[in-house]
């Protein structure tokens, strides 16, 4: 393991790779990391690289359709990465080694004419289904309308929750609560566990472009701000409501946007607890720097740059900005992944 990502563990960093690439799952884990993520892009990346062409062809002959196929093929991948992290989970009694598998991004898909209480319903439905009988699996649910109505009954039902898709601190209290609401239904708390993926890196390609008016010393500076100021306010809500496991702040969207920008920028920043989950090309970037991470999640900018951020952006509107660009982001990979699965059906049953 490099100086940078062993300084980075050390002072209290858990480090989540944003892949289910096996050979990068292992790379990672050889590395330190003690959990991934997937999505959609992750899963076409994979398809693209054929080395699953095998398999495709197997269950396109089994008579699956497009949609299956591609449940199939994430389950398969996130299962793989789960077999890889269980010893942590294991030894960490349940407190670390997830994976997280992302629920049907098509219900937010506004094509799709679904009502806000049938999304609701099929949150908690596909939650308890891709939950089961993966103790350490956690369901990705995005924080929209009705991804926030879901949590307090996922949580009752005892499934592992990531809660993504959060921008701003009205979004986590929402999940939060709602959460914490569920669990408390609970018969006990042993096993409940829960994270927050905070965004990061997209608040400042917002505020670059709608927020110019910021000084040079506070734009790039929202993010990371807003990130530290979310994961204060979680530790001091699980301080005053214990649970067996820790219930953390997942650090998302940490590779750079601007080429200005050092490329483990995010990385240093949000140092020292809590989740990294870091592109494997962030993590490598962490891994030749040279650098000895230092924690510095709990250490905010000058009162000067905290106080022009928060006259100068306008949160809301942030919000309401990146949720609508993060929900096309999480529905146009996934109409992606099924459009090449459709292409690579076509390309393997003409060759047989």
């Amino acid at each position: 393991m490099s100086q940078g990502l062993r300084s980075l563990l050390a002072c209290g960093t858990r480090l989540w790779l944003d892949s289910v690439a096996p050979e990068l799952v292992r790379q990672a884990r050889a590395d330190g990391a003690t959990g991934a993520t997937s999505n959609p892009i992750i899963i076409a990346d994979l398809i693209k690289s054929g080395r699953y062409s095998e398999l495709l062809l197997e269950l396109i002959q089994q008579g699956l359709s497009d949609e299956a196929i591609a449940w199939r093929l994430a389950d398969e991948l996130v299962s793989d990465a789960e077999r890889v992290f269980l010893p942590v989970w294991r030894e960490s009694g349940g407190d670390d080694g997830y994976v997280s598998f992302e629920i049907d991004p098509l219900l937010e898909d506004p094509g799709q004419g679904l009502s806000h209480a049938a999304r609701v319903a099929r949150y908690i439905a596909m939650g308890q289904q891709w939950s089961a009988g993966h103790p350490n699996r956690l369901i990705k649910v995005p924080a929209t309308p009705a991804g926030l109505d879901a949590l307090e009954e996922l949580a009752a039902a005892g499934v592992p929750l990531n809660v993504t898709l959060l921008f701003t601190p009205r979004q986590y209290r929402a999940a939060r609560d709602a959460v914490w609401r569920g669990a408390r239904r609970l018969t006990n708390l042993d096993r409940f566990k829960s994270v927050y993926s905070i965004f990061v890196s997209r608040l400042d390609s917002y505020t670059r472009q709608h927020v110019r008016q910021l000084s040079a010393a506070a734009q790039g500076e929202v993010g990371v701000l807003n990130a530290k100021r979310i994961w204060a306010e979680n530790t001091a809500f699980w301080r005053e409501h214990r649970t067996p496991l820790s219930q953390q702040i997942v650090f998302a969207s940490t590779g750079t946007k601007d080429p200005a920008d050092r490329p483990w920028k995010y990385v240093e920043a949000l140092a020292g607890s809590d989740v990294q989950t870091n592109p494997p090309a962030t993590n490598e970037a962490a891994k030749s720097s040279g650098l000895d991470f230092s924690r510095q999640v709990d250490r905010l900018p000058d009162q000067a740059i905290q106080d022009e951020i928060d006259r100068l952006v306008d949160m809301q509107q942030l919000e309401d900005v990146l949720m609508r660009e993060g929900v096309e982001k999480f529905v146009r990979p996934q109409k992606e992944l099924l459009q090449l699965i459709a292409q690579q059906r076509r390309s393997l049953l003409a060759r047989t």
